[in-house]
């Protein structure tokens, strides 16, 4: 799961960082409004925290210009204006939620859950490939008849594989795919990763490609 933060204030940007990432999330921190919807507009993200009092452009004018691309992420307003006309301007412009400073961040780990629940419930609930199963509300994979819970990272590796229906994502597929920008990423951790889902299912679960990358094979047709 990968967050992207669009805040410029260091401290409460710093806190942010260090809660996400005690729940298992990566963490992409950009400081502008500019460097925001130019990371919205690449793409990747599971959501947005998006900040209104932005430099170079503002959160509204973010959040307008990438709806009007059509682009879909899930953003959530972080802000300390709290008038009525900017609550339903932040919403009517396509907000997923709007949440005020200061907060806790139970408050938002819980609304975070709360808005992926209802983007999962608009498309769809459930992913597979060949013999494996993925719940994306719950997070359980199944295979070959054996079903266990992930954890954030193990499953967001399973579920880049699976949306992939077969094709092969190198090393530096997943890196980028699984932790954040400034996050600093162990020369070994996909390899660490796919042993731990394979000792939890089966070494058949991924396939490797020896110089190319790692698949889940489709199903025979």
């Amino acid at each position: 799961m990968r967050a992207l933060l669009i805040e410029d204030d260091v401290m409460i940007g710093q806190g942010l960082v260090r809660a996400l990432g005690d729940a298992g999330w990566s963490v992409d921190w950009v400081r502008t409004g500019g460097d925001g919807e130019e990371a919205l507009r690449s793409g990747g993200h599971t959501v947005a925290l998006l900040d209104l009092g932005l430099p170079e452009k503002r959160g509204l004018e973010v959040l307008a210009s990438i709806r009007k691309a059509d682009i879909r992420t899930p953003v959530i307003i972080v802000t300390a204006q709290d008038d009525l006309e900017t609550r339903l301007s932040g919403l009517d412009l396509g907000a997923d939620d709007y949440l005020m400073k200061p907060f806790d961040s139970r408050e938002l780990l819980a609304r975070i859950r709360a808005v992926l629940r209802r983007r999962v419930d608009q498309a769809v609930s459930a992913l597979s490939s060949g013999e494996v199963e993925l719940d994306l509300t719950s997070h359980a994979v199944t295979y070959r008849e054996m079903t266990h819970l992930l954890p954030a990272r193990e499953f967001a590796l399973m579920q880049a594989l699976v949306e992939h229906q077969g094709g092969i994502l190198s090393k530096a597929v997943l890196e980028e795919r699984l932790y954040g920008w400034g996050e600093e990423v162990q020369s070994n951790a996909v390899e660490v990763l796919i042993h731990y889902i394979r000792r939890k299912f089966d070494k058949d679960i991924i396939r490797n490609v020896r110089g190319a990358g790692w698949t889940i094979p489709k199903a025979p047709r």
